[in-house]
């Protein structure tokens, strides 16, 4: 029997790091939508049939003190998450009701996954034979524009254009891109609530004690709230949509509503605010949201195709449960990103550390990520590779080695992490991951263009990694919350491969003769990497350590991707078949120190097992530890294999844990064919 995938978190509105709604529930109606931080987003959607009120999304009271019943749920009787949409079925009183959440953030089309709209869905049927008269209500509250309820807030009815009917709020004070960190919501710009014109659509602005006047007669009778402006714990403001079906037959019908975020600027880069990418001719806001809803058919059958070929994709390569994992992980991805252009007309796809520090551009953030980019486009992972060389040649940047970061979220205006002490810098990890993301990209391409504008950068890292890179001394590593480790076996990898990419990019340029240095230089210490880490059947966490060490060599990947063969076959025949010796219920460890692991790491690892049943056998344990989690978050890449729970840690704000990073990203790197080199 098919086990239908239960989802730690379900994306509904995922746009970017603060335009990002979940449900943290097995079905949408148990709990209150929240913010990826955990923080309570709420949106309330109540189905009126035959008089008769139910809940489908969401509770309708924001405190239990309220003094009425919740009117029951909806039966909910499907959800399937594909890559763009999440779509849920609901059932009761002869009616058949379909809610989809869908954020087209189409790849290949950067003008419309940039769009900060992200659409909502309503279509009912009778499922009896019989006529219904049938309302949806639907809100969300001012809590989707402020950090914390107690900011007070302010809003407006924009005047109907392009037959649009727009409701907006946000906070009265609009501190643009002042709020930087990690457990953080967006408190300026403006969340829009907007529908077609229609005699059928009724909207409102309102206390959330309209959803009981809902609930009671099937209407909303109120006038605009005109007490502004008003903390949102205040008596809590909502924009409501009311959608009248009228009589419904079998004949489905269908509205829809978009909800929408102005941000007004989006990043602070080098000091100077950019603008977020869809902005960059000068389209305003009511140019943009009138395009979404011209553009709505078109676009459904734009995602409906691209769902349905990633999950023929997917299937075909790992099995039904690999594209479960993919379809989750898509959005969760992109959404962490922020895509604009710099003051020359550049993209930058700026992604935003979720609760592992908030630092924005993380290199050893994007290194992870970027399968899902090289598959669909490899133009977004140059945009996250653009900061770090930018900040690389100023005054501010004092190593020779490659930056961690630029900044913390939303401002990129230099690297933050650790205070930019030597003891906390990561060397050997970041000058590897720009050499293997620039040699992809060229690969990918076909060209050396892109390394060519930056080719005194990369080959400082190059000859860094040739002099410190075999043996790493006492340093971080993107597994950083493991702490240092000296002669780290599988950071030892990243240098050696890091050199062989720079002797792949030298080799596009045609310069051979440096081609063939730096490929001999890397086959050379791959080959004493052998004899310093070799135990038997497997190769150790350190050069240093015991036999009974080891750890995922997940760095191993673009050995085979690049068509180096530094490494004898033998190398990763041990480790993968070690790999299923010390399986878990939900996964392999990182290593022999703790139980746990990272997704990403775990899936590229698999990915390099030669039968597909062997890929398969290792991903099963990753898919049950999402089905089955306790930990109900967006998906989280460091967990308990043991447990399946996810990792939390201390930080001044509170214990939190990886969650809605951009590195599930790297979950794709299965649909990646080996590059062909000339």
């Amino acid at each position: 029997m098919t086990v239908q995938f239960r989802p730690p978190a379900v994306p509904l509105v995922t746009v970017d790091p603060y335009f990002s709604v979940w449900s943290a529930a097995d079905r949408l109606s148990d709990e209150h939508t929240t913010h990826w931080t955990n923080k309570r987003n709420s949106m309330t959607g109540i189905i009126m049939i035959d008089g008769r009120p139910r809940r489908f999304i969401g509770k309708t009271k924001l405190d239990e003190s309220v003094d009425y019943p919740e009117p029951d749920a909806m039966e909910q009787t499907a959800l399937e998450v594909t890559a763009l949409s999440s779509k849920y079925r609901f059932e009761g009183d002869g009616i058949q009701l379909e809610v989809d959440f869908t954020t087209p953030l189409l790849l290949s089309e950067l003008d419309i996954l940039s769009r900060p709209a992200s659409y909502v869905t309503f279509r009912v049927h009778s499922v009896d034979e019989k006529t219904h008269d049938v309302k949806i209500y639907f809100d969300i509250t001012g809590e989707w524009c402020v950090n914390a309820p107690d900011q007070q807030i302010v809003w407006t009815r924009k005047p109907t254009s392009n037959g649009i009917v727009s409701l907006c709020m946000g906070s009265e004070e609009q501190p643009v891109l002042q709020r930087v960190g990690d457990n953080v919501r967006i408190d300026w710009g403006y969340v829009y609530l907007a529908v077609s014109e229609s005699e059928q659509i009724n909207t409102v602005i309102q206390s959330c004690h309209i959803r009981k006047e809902f609930i009671d007669s099937g209407n909303v009778t109120m006038s605009d709230d005109v007490r502004q402006p008003r903390a949102v714990e205040d008596d809590t403001p909502v924009m409501a949509a009311i959608f009248d079906f009228g009589k419904v037959n079998e004949e489905k019908r269908s509205q829809y509503a978009v909800l929408a975020y102005d941000d007004i600027q989006s990043i602070e880069y080098f000091n100077r605010p950019l603008n977020a990418y869809w902005r960059r001719d000068g389209l305003s806001f009511e140019e943009m949201l009138a395009s979404a809803f011209a553009q709505y058919d078109e676009i459904m059958s734009k995602c409906d195709a691209f769902d349905q070929e990633l999950k023929n994709e997917s299937v075909n390569v790992g099995g039904s449960k690999y594209a479960d994992i993919l379809s989750l992980a898509y959005r969760q991805s992109i959404a962490a990103h922020k895509l604009v252009v710099d003051e020359s007309g550049q993209i930058l796809f700026l992604s935003k550390e979720c609760f592992s520090n908030g630092c924005i551009g993380t290199v050893d953030v994007s290194y992870p990520s970027i399968p899902l980019y090289l598959r669909y486009n490899p133009e977004l992972i140059k945009g996250m590779m653009r900061p770090i060389f930018r900040y690389s040649v100023t005054e501010e940047w004092p190593y020779d080695f490659a930056p961690h970061d630029v900044g913390c979220y939303p401002k990129a205006n230099g690297q933050v992490y650790g205070d930019n002490k030597m003891e906390s810098q990561m060397p050997i990890e970041e000058c590897g991951n720009m050499l293997i993301m620039a040699a992809a990209v060229c690969l990918s391409e076909n060209t050396a263009d892109f390394a060519d504008e930056y080719w005194d950068l990369l080959t400082k890292w190059a000859n860094y990694l040739e002099v410190n890179g075999l043996d790493p001394n006492n340093q971080l590593c993107t597994d950083d919350f493991a702490g240092h480790l000296a002669h780290n076996a599988n950071l030892s990898i990243k240098a050696i491969i890091g050199i062989g990419a720079y002797s792949v990019l030298c080799e596009m340029k045609g310069k051979t003769d440096e081609a063939r240095r730096y490929y001999d230089a890397a086959k050379d210490m791959a080959s004493q990497w052998v004899m310093m880490d070799q135990a038997g059947d497997h190769y150790k966490l350190t050069f240093d350590s015991s036999e009974d060490t080891w750890s995922l060599k997940y760095n191993l990947v673009w050995d085979n991707l690049f068509g180096l063969d530094l490494f004898p076959s033998e190398v990763l025949e041990k480790e993968i078949a070690h790999y299923f010796f010390k399986q878990n219920r939900y996964g392999t460890p990182l290593d022999s120190r703790h139980t746990y692991t990272k997704s990403d790491w775990l899936v590229w690892c698999a990915s390099m097992a030669k039968p597909k049943e062997e890929f398969m056998a290792m991903i099963v344990p990753l898919w049950k530890s999402l089905h089955e989690s306790p930990s109900r978050v967006p998906v989280t890449d460091w967990y308990d294999t043991v447990s399946g729970q996810q990792i939390v840690y201390d930080t001044a704000n509170g214990k939190v844990g990886f969650q809605n990073r951009s590195v599930v990203g790297g979950l794709y790197i299965k649909l990646l064919q080996p590059f062909k080199r000339n």
